[in-house]
């Protein structure tokens, strides 16, 4: 158990003469989501392809991805010669739709399973959907291949960010689906799914590909059918179909009272042919008191562990949506921050939310609070846990949102829940949520699914599963087949839930708001038989709608595990197809499929209107909720002025880019700090000589020792204990006319002279006519007979590299006449790299003259002396650190002390 086995198996055994006992084979399954935990302990181990199948490549490679991903992304390859293809966001939704391949009998022609869920990235996505149309494309099929690109309504995943990537792929292979004449099948909903459909089509219209869309209008499997030639295109208009308009979702029948007063049904002359349901009489909830999970009101609040202000945000709008009094989240806990105050939005209000360190502090300030909605990773969530089960005087339901929990810890919480009465949803899970009372964070998805799906005012029907991505499929399933959802919860995928779909069936059938329960269950375990035992014992009374999902497992011939850790069948009785049979011979109502789940929930609801046990409500207005300014932006639905412009680099990209060059390309190249100082400096890539040429600048202009007074005024903030940053400051303050600030009037002066043509001694006698020192002209100490090396290094690579010396030479001339009249009149550094650097951007051919100019009165050269300048300056700070130098007191002797008599 310390070491995580979750199945351990010795067969056989034997007994030699001497009584030994000698096991002669061993099996053993370890928990690969307990290996933060134990994987020094296990050493290094290799797990084994799965019985039956070898492992491929390109398995081992998206399994590598998924490792460096937050996201999943799962592939296996059942049949690479197989005619049909998947690429399923979700791990519910992925098996639903093998299920419907299957059930409709082409399960032997199912290429892969597989999904990508959790948000994964545009570069993610790209090279997920890359890897399976080069799977796709290996084989030839003389009746063409069918790609479908499927998903349910997601919570958070932005559909056109991983669209993105999508179409980028399909582009990519463009030639080889005209080639293999393989049709695309494409239904994808969820937040921006507008966007990524109209991508989708965009590709379309490009690519000439055989391209089929479809969004939430349209049941999450029917492109099966579709792309199978079972069902009429005709029967199933297009996301951008103007036919949408006058093809409506199935309406909400509203009972209607006749002369008597009694609720009848206006229904069709089929509609009354359908069997109708046993008639169900108002119950009391005489249970309701037994029940561990809290049942939520509009009164309910909470506390989220963990800085998830999308999350928080997204509850607070559905609470404003459903016009609750007040936030059903009271506060945030984050354990690695002081105590603080968060800012969302309360409608179009902003208001300030308490973020505690301690879950004391907390549940002590707030105890109305009785929920906790628990966002830890799968590496905390066991201790977060436990230590919010020590507050059960007051928290009655913990919602755990982590996949990946160690089975060990996830039983262990589970059994202390049980012990102090505390109800557990998930872990692995989007949550749940209750139309107008509560939603757990992202469940029901982005606000216009909630509006479409009518989840701001309750229905009749209450729903459990496992899958948190078909939750939002069953929310929409139900509002176009009955007046729409009273609550519904997503239990979580893993084999152990702290929650089971009976616990909650119980719960919804003493409640005498709802009328009709509905189940999405899935292959693995046996939860589901005790729902049966309930059916047949009379425990639960109401109509039962049921399905599980995972169908398809009789028709592939190998292991495979399915989207959720729980999800695999051990023995006959586990898989799905012996559960509906068994909950269909309980009593329950279990369609032929998934597909026409949303129609048997439709039989049941119309048969009890019908019978007048239920009356629907009058449909409200739709609310309106203020849109966030971003996603708005991001919808094209609004726009305004940027506050800051900038054109040499951008951060929100899969990878950092400057002038349009992703960082990864600038190490590549090998473009080194004079190649990043031209693309961010010059927004353009500059010749390799230009590029050395920068960094010698930055070498020569590094230090010019301790005395200059930039290194001086830097050594004494230093040795007044001043921090790095601000005796930097210091000694950067003092650069200007007489200190570095040459380079720009240097610059100038030469170039203005040169330009003009004239002659380097009538330009010496101008100067001296207008009283004006010629910058970038003399040194202290050197002349021409002892040059300073600097000048030389940089005159002799600019006479070697560039193409145009004109100011140089201009300068070089100037210099002969002013050493006639003092040695040390020189062309110096500054001066020298001056009229150097006009030369490289005149003739460098990257820029015109007036582009070059421009950059010169823009301050680029003094930015050069800036930057070489500041490694000295660090140099010098750090070298007082090191040496432990004192406070710098100038000498006294080193000052000429004036009077007022001295002056005159």
């Amino acid at each position: 158990r310390k070491l995580n086995f979750v199945y351990m198996e010795i067969n056989p055994i034997v007994f030699s003469a001497d009584g030994t006992i000698v096991p002669l084979d061993l099996a053993a399954k370890i928990d690969e989501t307990a290996s933060f935990l134990n994987a020094t302990d296990w050493g290094h181990l290799d797990f084994p392809a799965p019985f039956g199948r070898k492992d491929w490549p390109e398995e081992a490679y998206i399994r590598e991805l998924d490792s460096k991903t937050g996201a999943s992304l799962k592939l296996t390859i059942l049949n690479p010669a197989g005619r049909v293809w998947t690429m399923v966001a979700g791990g519910g939704a992925s098996v639903v739709y093998a299920d419907t391949i299957a059930d409709l009998g082409h399960g032997h022609e199912l290429a892969n399973y597989g999904e990508y869920s959790g948000a994964p990235s545009t570069e993610h996505t790209y090279e997920y959907a890359k890897t399976i149309i080069g799977l796709m494309t290996r084989e030839k099929d003389p009746r063409g291949k069918i790609f479908i690109i499927g998903g349910g309504i997601a919570n958070f995943t932005d559909v056109a960010a991983t669209f993105t990537g999508l179409i980028k792929a399909i582009r990519t292979f463009q030639d080889e689906f005209k080639r293999h004449h393989i049709s695309i099948w494409v239904r994808r909903a969820g937040p921006n799914y507008q966007e990524g459909l109209q991508l989708m089509r965009d590709c379309y219209n490009s690519t000439g590909l055989d391209i089929h869309i479809y969004g939430p209008e349209t049941h999450a499997t029917a492109v099966v059918p579709l792309a199978l030639g079972l069902a009429k295109p005709e029967d199933f208009p297009e996301f951008d179909d103007p036919a949408h308009s006058a093809v409506q979702p199935r309406p909400t029948k509203r009972a209607k009272k006749d002369d008597d007063g009694d609720a009848k049904m206006a229904a069709s002359d089929e509609e009354d042919k359908k069997p109708a349901a046993a008639f169900v009489p108002k119950m009391e909830a005489e249970h309701e008191a037994d029940h561990k999970v809290e049942n939520f009101t509009a009164m309910t609040r909470c506390v989220v562990y963990g800085l998830q202000h999308r999350a928080v945000q997204g509850m607070l709008d559905f609470d404003f949506m459903c016009k609750r009094e007040k936030p059903s989240v009271a506060a945030m806990i984050f354990p690695f921050a002081a105590n603080h105050l968060v800012k969302f939005y309360w409608g179009t209000n902003e208001i300030m939310m308490p973020v505690y360190k301690s879950m004391k502090d907390a549940f002590s300030k707030h105890p109305e609070v009785s929920v906790c909605v628990n966002f830890a990773s799968f590496r905390s969530v066991y201790s977060s846990v436990m230590e919010m089960l020590e507050y059960s005087n007051q928290i009655k339901t913990i919602a755990i949102i982590a996949e990946g929990v160690p089975e060990s810890q996830t039983r262990s919480f589970i059994k202390a829940a049980q012990k102090k009465n505390v109800g557990i949803i998930g872990p692995a899970t989007v949550g749940g949520i209750k139309p107008g009372c509560f939603r757990i964070g992202n469940t029901g998805g982005m606000l216009d699914n909630i509006v479409m799906s009518k989840l701001y005012r309750p229905g009749s029907v209450a729903y459990v599963s496992r899958s948190g991505g078909l939750s939002n499929e069953i929310n929409n399933i139900v509002s176009r087949a009955s007046d729409g959802v009273y609550e519904g919860v997503a239990i979580g995928g893993d084999r152990y839930p702290g929650s089971r779909f009976l616990d909650h069936l119980k719960r919804y059938n003493d409640n005498p708001a709802v009328h009709i329960l509905v189940m999405l269950g899935e292959v693995g375990g046996t939860d589901e038989y005790d729902i049966c035992e309930a059916l047949k014992s009379g425990r639960i009374t109401k109509p039962l709608v049921a399905w599980c999902i995972g169908t398809c497992a009789s028709a592939i011939q190998t292991e495979v595990q399915f989207g959720h850790a729980g999800a695999l069948a051990r023995t006959n009785l586990e898989t799905a197809s012996a559960k509906n049979k068994a909950l269909m011979e309980a009593g329950a109502h279990v369609p032929e499929n998934f597909f026409k789940f949303g129609d048997k929930i439709n039989e049941v609801y119309t048969s009890l209107v019908k019978a007048g046990s239920l009356v629907p409500a009058p449909e409200p207005e739709p609310p309106k909720i203020p849109m966030d300014f971003s996603w708005a932006k991001r919808l094209g639905l609004v726009r305004k002025p940027a506050h800051f412009v900038s054109s040499i680099s951008d951060d929100r990209g899969e990878e950092l880019t400057y002038s349009g060059m992703p960082i990864s390309e600038v190490f590549d190249k090998g473009l080194g700090l004079g190649g990043v100082l031209s693309l961010l400096w010059f927004r353009r890539q500059l010749p390799e000589y230009v590029c050395k040429f920068i960094e010698m600048v930055l070498m020569v202009t590094a230090d010019h020792g301790p005395a200059v007074s930039g290194a001086h005024n830097t050594i004494v903030a230093a040795r007044a204990g001043k921090d790095l940053v601000s005796s930097l400051a210091s000694g950067l303050l003092t650069i200007g006319p007489r200190f570095g600030g040459a380079l720009d009037e240097a610059a100038a002066m030469f170039t203005e002279a040169s330009d003009a043509g004239v002659d380097a001694e009538v330009f010496v006698k101008d100067m001296r006519k207008k009283n004006k020192l010629i910058m970038g002209i003399g040194h202290r100490i050197k002349s021409l007979a002892n040059p300073d090396m600097r000048v030389e290094i940089i005159k002799k690579y600019a006479l070697e590299h560039f193409r145009d010396n004109t100011v140089l030479n201009f300068a070089l001339a100037v210099e002969q006449v002013t050493t006639k009249k003092k040695s040390n009149l020189i062309l110096n550094v500054d001066g020298c790299i001056a009229v150097c650097f006009v030369d490289m951007l005149r003739g460098c051919g990257a820029f015109s003259h007036e582009e070059a100019d421009d950059m010169i009165r823009n301050g680029c050269l003094n930015g050069l002396f800036v930057l070489g300048r500041s490694i000295g300056f660090i140099g010098h700070f750090l070298d007082q650190k090191r040496l432990k130098q004192g406070l710098y007191r100038h000498p006294w002797d080193d000052i000429s002390y004036l009077n007022g008599n001295d002056m005159e």
